[in-house]
């Protein structure tokens, strides 16, 4: 098992294995290998050319693209050059993406073939953006990134990275209708490593491979890689969540660990190719961000004939919170439903209203307390106050229970968030989407079970007087404001929503019909 403790900084990560392995392989993407040694010197090269472009430390930098291997180069030289990587959701509709490049403050942007016209359009909305960089080169004024980067030197700025430096800033769905940028610093991730390191998850060897699947723009997928690259294993990054592909890596580059959501789970169970893939050297898939089903789960133990390990955390949490081991995956052990013990290092509890800590088997709100809670929301000191508390709890806004083992489960949500195929999707956003539609009175937008998603959004409507909008239409109003995924699956109208004395939507009664009959309100 690697020391962690070798590592003084998340800067040391390219250094240390560049010095002991410098031929191994890092990375492998589609045609591309890149070893150890070539990509220090390449985030070597980034954080030199970040300096010239003049990005001091602390500056936000933006990354809007697909998964690919250049990415840790980007992401590491930020790290030497005392920079932040804000990643940007590229599923996002473009006033969204302005809107977090603007949050961030954003100067510069490393930015992928395919979102090369939304960043075009949305420049001049953008007023601090001054510097593009093409990703996969081909435009007309964008530099391109190995061209920009190969006139770099190779020296090593060799910066002193705090603990409590700011290394990434991911952005998670807001309340409020606004994504919030989650600080995660220098000390949250050698506090994850950690953590993960410890577990069957991420316990890698040198000669291990590691599928790199989930999207940079998600904790998860920023974790997976960072702890393959810190532990000297070589990470296969998968370019799109395709189940064919992911089948076809598994076979051909003889996978040993893997981070998958449950959906994507199910897309690989689904595809023909898994009868004939060899998954003999898989040692671990590890699943989170929704609850899988028995059935699935059950399934891909049979299929894949690994361990397997749910995690339960947030990007506010650095991806950490609890464990489902693998031992407790057996059905005989009836912890199916559970997401597991607190991770090592992390402190868990479930609150009442008051605050105070209920007794086992009551549901309440769920608080994490670790080394890997977020230093806050950046920018907003009141929304980081009411998440934080002084005694450093962080209130998850998941609503649970612990039985009388210790396993955690999640019972419902404190917050209306909803998860949908592994994204979280607040229904303010959706809500404000909807509501300039003509034909809308009022709205309000709930999760309802859906067996391919987990669950699906769905928007209850209440026309104005006079007019019968198609569901359809709202829909496509949606569409041009918000992001596809977050998109209502399904239109229902109705007289009037319910709400309290003081006017707040109730929608525990809008979602109790879709519901009913089921043992938990998340799917």
């Amino acid at each position: 098992m690697f020391d962690f403790s070798r590592l003084k900084s998340v800067a040391d990560i390219s250094r240390v294995h560049a010095a002991e392995r410098p031929d191994a392989t890092a990375l492998d993407f589609k045609d591309r290998r890149t070893t150890y040694r070539e990509l220090d010197e390449r985030a070597s090269r980034v954080a030199q050319g970040l300096a010239g472009l003049g990005q001091k430390p602390g500056a936000r930098v933006g990354y809007l693209g697909r998964n690919c291997d250049r990415y840790f180069e980007v992401l590491l030289g930020a790290f030497k050059a005392r920079a932040v990587i804000v990643g940007v959701n590229w599923r996002l509709a473009p006033p969204e993406i302005a809107y977090v490049l603007n949050d961030a403050g954003c100067e510069a942007i490393f930015v992928g073939l395919e979102y090369y016209a939304i960043v075009e359009k949305i420049l001049a909305d953008c007023p601090k953006l001054r510097h593009v960089i093409a990703m996969d080169g081909g435009h007309p004024s964008w530099p391109s990134y190995e061209t920009w980067r190969d006139a770099q030197q190779t020296r090593d700025p060799m910066l002193s990275v705090g603990p409590g430096d700011d290394v990434i800033q991911l952005y998670t769905s807001g309340t409020t209708g606004h994504p919030k940028g989650v600080q995660l610093t220098n000390a949250n991730y050698l506090s994850i490593f950690s953590c993960l390191g410890s577990a069957p998850l991420g316990r890698y060897e040198p000669e291990d491979v590691v599928l790199i699947a989930m999207p940079f723009f998600h904790v998860a997928g920023v974790n997976i890689g960072l702890l393959a690259l810190a532990q000297g294993a070589q990470g296969i990054v998968l370019g799109e969540t395709d189940p064919a592909e992911i089948l076809r890596l598994i076979g051909e580059k003889k996978v040993s660990y893997a981070f998958l959501v449950p959906a994507l789970i199910l897309f690989v169970l689904q595809n023909p190719a898994a009868a004939a893939t060899d998954f003999s050297s898989l040692k671990n898939i590890s699943y989170g961000a929704s609850p899988i089903s028995d059935e699935v789960l059950l399934r891909a133990k049979e299929v894949f004939g690994c361990e397997f390990l749910q995690v339960y955390g947030l990007t506010e949490t650095t991806g950490g919170g609890t464990f489902l081991l693998p031992e407790d995956h057996e059905p005989a052990r009836g912890k199916l439903r559970s997401c597991g013990r607190p991770a090592p290092g992390h402190e868990i509890r479930v609150v009442g209203g008051n605050g105070e800590p209920v007794p086992m088997g009551e549901v309440g709100e769920i608080q994490i307390r670790s080394g890997n809670v977020m230093k806050g929301y950046w920018n907003k000191a009141d929304a980081t106050a009411k998440a934080i508390c002084g005694e450093g709890w962080f209130s998850t806004g998941d609503a649970g229970f612990f039985d009388e083992d210790g396993y955690l489960y999640i019972h419902d949500r404190v917050k209306d968030m909803i998860v949908s195929g592994g994204e979280n999707i607040y229904p303010a956003e959706v809500e404000n989407a909807i509501m300039g539609h003509p034909g809308v009175a009022d709205v309000a937008v709930i999760g309802v079970p859906d067996e391919r998603w987990g669950e699906a959004v769905k928007a209850i409507v209440v026309k104005k007087p006079g007019v019968a909008p198609a569901p359809s239409d709202i829909i496509a109003h949606a569409r041009e404001r918000i992001a596809g995924y977050k998109l209502p699956k399904s239109v229902d109208f109705i007289d009037a929503l319910p709400r309290n004395p003081s006017g707040k939507v109730l929608r525990r009664e809008l979602r109790e019909p879709y519901w009913e009959g089921r043992e938990r309100r998340v799917n």
